[in-house]
């Protein structure tokens, strides 16, 4: 099996070489699918499993070249990204319309349905949801006018996460005065100390551990400010692109007779209607505001002892948050993090996932694309299941934020054998210096293990249908389930205990400081669930019809009246940079993050309720959640799981809101 994984070897020198064979392989896709359609009897066998294979080899070679362009971003790999998008994008357009290939897939269902098994029918079951999604049945002009919009739309997006990116790379700012840095970790300070012209300045990007690091520590409110507004403004040139990206995607929703996004969008989602989730996100915010509202009532009554002369604003609440969390809890990021060594985490977090499901991981050396990249294979039960490429380490021209990318899918090939998974886990945590190590903060132990869910539902897959293994073929607002399950368990004693041991002694965590860890984990707990509200709410509302920049900013407005407890001044234009739904697979879909929280809270409270280390419910889970990945509807592998329907109360419960 080994010799089964391919090894990524793509970089800036052999970009074009790459660019070649996905050009090569898009059309021999065409010929290849031209062939299937003139076979007469066309089965299940001879027909859709060779097509998903198509699109798997397809996905071989574009992967690694997408994941370049945000890894280690340059010109060569956005130009050869650009030049691919459109290629890319018709593609899949022009065989969701393909009227020859949904009559096919529609007969060979209706004739073998008796005859497949339940993953052979989920596979036909959402190809043709899909046809009919991408415009299948409408006119010919109609249906070029979908394609026109979808190479449009992949290219805005695409150009939306590059202003971003680059906005975020062409700023910094510099401090010369100590006084305005003295509160920042030791380990903060080494990293912003810069020597420029022979004088000592400290420089702060829009960079997230850099940014993080002055909104938390940075003494200087006037400082704490300007970095705010550089970063709550940046990209202005993605107004326009977010304005068309609305537009069209109205357009497309009206043309594919939805009326409008929110509802399209939904179609391949749990839940039933918007109406349904802006209901359920107003209900958490009823239920979230009042605790919200005394949690910044406390904040502003402990700031105001410190001094501050009016009330805590959005570019103070990070500053003041950090100082009473430090005096109630005696948890503060510099005081954790020099027990929170990257290498040592993953370790701690692999032997807690050998201690639940039974996983073992042995680090390999295969080729990267960056020197602190590590590449482990997965086993369970002796067998090897799977690759993953872990890449956790800010550096420049790396995509802000944290995420999960599959680049091979379990699956069965028309040889018969089975093909391990691949994926890659990506994070932007502080560096490794030339005398520190890498040194993670509490919340990015979180971000690691919740992205290391996302890996385990893609990676320990047992299905052999490509287009339904691991993430592929689970509904957007059950996506992220598996991940938010693990990222509780970060702070749970018994697993914290295993990774956290000070990198220069030694020593293990003391008891105190874990416990106090866990207490302080719902501090706040309110704000940020409103904060999260405001998102979800803002990104619905503005999927419900055809908006302008403008009425954009109002509906902004209005949500931010209705759930927000900061409000954040009028230049924070939050919707430049909110790339989960101009650029990424969010939009008309953020309210999934707390859609999915009721699943895993209601699934973590039964591990804590019947023993962490349970091995029937732990297989359980691994069997019916895991192992699954989309072969079946979500709610009938919870259901599969717990024995009953999720249960809404576990969110507030796990969030400590009554």
């Amino acid at each position: 099996m080994e010799a089964l994984f391919p090894e990524f070897t793509v970089n800036d020198q052999n970009l074009h070489r790459q660019e070649e064979l996905v050009l090569k392989q898009v059309e021999e896709n065409k010929n290849s699918i031209k062939k299937l359609l003139q076979i007469k009897e066309k089965t299940y066998e001879n027909f859709v499993k060779p097509y998903q294979l198509l699109n798997v080899k397809l996905g071989l070679l574009f992967t690694p070249i997408s994941h370049l362009n945000y890894v280690k971003n340059s010109q060569t790999t956005q130009q050869v990204y650009s030049n691919l998008l459109p290629v890319i994008t018709e593609y899949y357009t022009e065989l969701g319309q393909n009227r020859e290939l949904y009559r096919a897939f529609r007969e060979i269902y209706e004739r073998e349905e008796e005859r497949l098994n339940q993953e052979q029918k989920k596979v036909l079951q959402d190809l043709i949801r899909d046809f009919k999604l991408s415009g299948v049945s409408l006119p010919e002009e109609e249906r070029q006018k979908v394609k026109q919009i979808n190479i449009k739309l992949s290219q805005l997006q695409n150009q939306f996460a590059q202003n971003l990116l680059d906005a975020t790379d062409s700023y910094h700012m510099d401090i010369d005065d100590f006084g305005d840095v003295r509160e920042l970790p030791e380990e903060e300070l080494k990293s912003a100390k810069k020597e420029i012209d022979g004088k000592t300045v400290y420089r702060f990007t829009l960079h997230q551990p850099s940014y993080i690091a002055y909104m938390t520590y940075g003494t200087n409110r006037e400082k704490r400010e300007e970095l705010y507004r550089a970063y709550t403004t940046r990209a202005p040139e993605n107004e326009k692109v977010l304005e068309e990206i609305l537009a069209l995607r109205h357009e497309k929703a009206n043309l594919l007779g939805f009326k409008n996004y929110a509802e399209l969008s939904l179609a391949t989602k749990m839940a039933q209607s918007p109406e349904q989730v802006i209901d359920f996100l107003r209900e958490l915010a009823r239920k979230s505001k009042p605790q919200a509202e005394r949690e910044y009532a406390e904040l502003n009554e402990y700031a105001k002892k410190l001094g501050l002369k009016d009330d805590v604003q959005a570019y103070d609440f990070a500053y003041y948050s950090e100082k009473l969390k430090k005096e109630k809890f005696q948890v503060s990021d510099e005081k954790y993090k020099p027990y929170f060594e990257k290498n040592r985490v993953l370790e701690g977090l692999f032997g807690f996932l050998n201690r639940l499901f039974k996983l073992e991981f042995e680090k390999v050396e295969v080729p990267v694309w960056h020197p602190s990249v590590a590449v482990y294979h997965i086993y369970r039960k002796n067998r090897l299941i799977g690759r993953l490429y872990i890449d956790l380490e800010a550096r420049k021209g790396k995509r802000d934020g944290a995420w999960m990318d599959e680049w091979i899918t379990h699956h069965q090939d028309e040889k018969g054998r089975l093909i391990p998974p691949v994926a890659f886990i990506v994070a932007n945590f502080s560096p490794a210096t030339q005398d520190t190590p890498s040194l993670l903060r509490p919340y990015d132990v979180e971000t690691l293990f919740h992205e290391m869910g996302h890996a385990l539902h893609h990676l320990v897959s047992e299905v052999k249908e490509p287009f339904v293994s691991g993430i592929s073929g689970v509904e957007w607002d059950a996506v992220e389930f598996p991940s938010q399950f693990l990222e509780n368990f970060a702070y749970e004693p018994q697993v914290l205990k295993s990774f956290a041991f000070h990198y220069k002694t030694g020593q293990p965590i003391p008891d105190e400081m874990v416990a106090a860890l866990k207490n302080a984990k719902n501090f706040m707990s309110a704000m940020a669930m409103v904060r999260q509200l405001e998102f979800a709410l803002f990104d619905m509302l503005i999927h419900m019809d055809r908006y302008t920049a403008e009425e954009v900013q109002q509906i902004l407005n209005r949500v931010r009246e209705e759930v927000s407890v900061i409000k954040p001044p009028p230049y924070n234009k939050f919707q430049w940079s909110f790339s989960h739904i101009f650029a990424g697979g969010y939009a008309a879909g953020y309210y999934s993050y707390k859609w999915a929280e009721v699943l895993s809270a209601d699934a973590y409270f039964m591990f804590v309720d019947n023993g962490i280390y349970n091995d029937d419910v732990a297989e359980s889970f691994y069997e019916e959640i895991l192992a699954k990945g989309g072969s079946k509807p979500a709610m009938e592998l919870f259901k599969n799981f717990a024995g009953r329907e999720p249960d809404v109360d576990a969110l507030l419960r796990l969030s400590g809101i009554n």
